[in-house]
């Protein structure tokens, strides 16, 4: 395993009810579904990652967060650890592009009472030890 720990961030965008979730590949964790977010950079904020990333994933503008929670996630497999740092925001226009193709086969508006499966190991982590419905209300 990987001797150092690195820091995520994930998105949550929210959408008339709905959470955007992508359909990882070519990564740890490919085929299946996530939210935007990536690697939190030296020096750089977590709304500063959140919003550099969504617009490099989908291409959608973001600009204010809430904090969420973390998540402690080990991939053994790929022998990764992660704390992945969630945070919400929502975004009331555009349609997501897949602008990294290598990275995600597809962008889906998802309801809370039926996302798809399988969900990325940190989401997975955060669905069972938070209530994002509470956050959306």
């Amino acid at each position: 395993m990987n001797k150092e720990v690195r820091v995520g961030v994930a998105v949550v965008i929210h959408r008339d009810g709905c959470i955007l979730l992508g359909e990882r590949i070519g990564s740890h964790g490919s085929h299946t579904w996530a939210t935007p977010g990536g690697h939190l950079e030296l020096n750089e904020s977590i709304e500063e990652c959140a919003k550099r990333e969504v617009l490099e994933e989908t291409g959608l503008v973001v600009e204010s967060f809430t904090k969420l929670g973390f998540t402690n996630d080990i991939f053994e497999q790929e022998g990764k650890h992660y704390v992945t740092l969630f945070v919400l925001t929502e975004c009331t226009q555009g349609a997501p592009k897949v602008t990294e193709p290598s990275k995600c086969l597809q962008w889906k508006w998802c309801s809370l009472d039926d996302l798809p499966q399988p969900l990325f190991l940190p989401l997975e982590n955060f669905l069972n030890q938070y209530s994002l419905l509470n956050e959306l209300g």
